[in-house]
């Protein structure tokens, strides 16, 4: 069954919901069937990266905020990071553009690697303080997982799928999606926002079940005809 995922790299709401999504993924029992995909949608398109700024400064300004108000925003989004035992450094989070890191992702996908580059790209930016709009440091995070490095170098340095990022974003438009992380499952149920674990559990479990109805035999339109049948009756 397929869960479709909907986030941006910046988004702090989208590393926490991925690892309260994983944790209730772990105790599934059908895990093994679930199929994810990674989809692509941007907070601000228009932002300039700016690794002079910092995040306080960036949301001060972006939402008419005091650097305090801020701080003090920051502190809770990491503690609720910390609860779900991610290590977040927003004083040193370089502002940046995430375009670039989303074409990367749709690279390693590609490749069968996008959950990796998804981790991969949430822990440099909230983690390690990485520049994601940045070649080399995506060209770094790319070895790591196993892409090759002169084929990062070539997609970068090209509009290489940026037309499947726009894609993914103008489907979440006609999806109505208008904020993330946002979850569909089997393209029946959605989970909007960091939900706690059990929210997730709840949805994997009436999704997973209604998806392996349905797929229990092959739904065949059958036009009629002259046919033998096992007990030997022809006509």
């Amino acid at each position: 069954m397929k869960v479709e995922i909907w986030s941006d790299v910046m988004c702090p709401f989208c590393y926490i919901g991925k690892r309260r999504f994983e944790d209730a993924l772990q105790h599934f029992e059908h895990k093994d069937k679930i199929e994810i995909e990674w989809k692509s949608f941007q907070l601000n398109p228009d932002l300039e990266t700016d690794p002079t700024t910092n995040i306080d400064q960036y949301l001060a300004d972006k939402k008419g905020w005091t650097i305090d108000h801020a701080q003090q925003m920051n502190a809770h989004v990491t503690q609720m990071a910390a609860e779900a035992g991610l290590t977040y450094n927003l004083d040193k989070a370089v502002v940046a553009n995430s375009f670039k890191a989303h074409r990367f992702s749709h690279l390693a996908k590609k490749h069968g690697l996008g959950v990796e580059a998804e981790e991969q790209l949430f822990k440099a930016y909230f983690t390690d303080s990485k520049n994601i709009d940045d070649n080399e440091t995506l060209i770094a995070l790319g070895k790591q997982i196993g892409l090759d490095a002169t084929e990062i170098k070539q997609v970068l340095e090209s509009d290489a799928y940026a037309d499947d990022v726009k894609h993914d974003i103008d489907t979440a438009q006609y999806l109505g999606i208008q904020g993330v992380p946002f979850f569909v499952l089997n393209n029946k149920y959605a989970v909007s926002g960091a939900q706690a674990v059990p929210v997730f559990e709840q949805t994997l479990q009436k999704a997973f079940g209604e998806w392996q109805i349905e797929n229990s035999k092959p739904k065949l339109e059958i036009i009629e005809g002259e046919s033998c049948s096992p007990d030997g009756d022809c006509g």
